[in-house]
């Protein structure tokens, strides 16, 4: 199945780590977890803070144990196909949560959601397009899909429902197209 994630961060600094992680499975079974420091991690950017708004005293207070969050992750996450939007700095974080749990760090590996969306075309289109024309409907089809970008709501659980609805989306897009040409088709006939 796939799944949607995202985390949310202490900045982007090098030292960055975890603050926040959501996800959301394609069925919309969701969850979402603070995560309490480890000892040592001190970077803190008070102008991230201003974007996701997540004090640090929260995380402190209410954050889930680091550890019990990284165990949470593979254990609800690991048998699953895994997007994420910025797959580059979510898999830093996911490394820096299983490094700091005592886990392996490449026990999961995130998949670009870009992915998620060709696959998705692909799905819906492949009975109705021939191959020599396929990736030519791929490609128009996210086209129409990119021009409806949305903002990022700097939220973990948010952001991944965002990418769920935008994965949908892609699929409802790529349906209409292939209903579209089976009925131009109809037509000719």
């Amino acid at each position: 199945m796939r799944v949607f994630l995202d985390f949310e961060a202490s900045s982007l600094a090098e030292e960055s780590y975890p603050i926040e992680v959501g996800w959301v499975f394609e069925d919309g079974r969701a969850e979402t977890h603070l995560i309490r420091p480890a000892p040592g991690w001190l970077d803190w950017d008070p102008l991230a803070e201003a974007v996701h708004r997540i004090p640090r005293e929260l995380l402190l207070q209410r954050g889930a144990p680091h550890d019990e969050v990284a165990r949470r992750v593979l254990d609800a996450l690991a048998p699953h196909r895994v997007y994420a939007s910025a797959p580059s700095w979510d898999g830093k974080w996911l490394s820096v949560l299983l490094r700091a749990a005592g886990l392996p760090r490449h026990a999961m590996r995130l998949n670009d959601v870009h992915e998620a969306h060709v696959e998705a075309a692909r799905e819906a289109l492949a009975s109705v397009v021939d191959d020599g024309g396929l990736e030519a409907a791929v490609r128009q089809v996210l086209a129409e899909i990119a021009r409806e970008a949305r903002s990022p709501a700097h939220r973990a659980l948010a952001d991944a429902e965002q990418e769920l609805g935008l994965w949908l989306d892609v699929r409802r897009a790529a349906q209409a197209y292939a209903g579209r040409l089976v009925a131009r088709q109809g037509r000719r006939a």
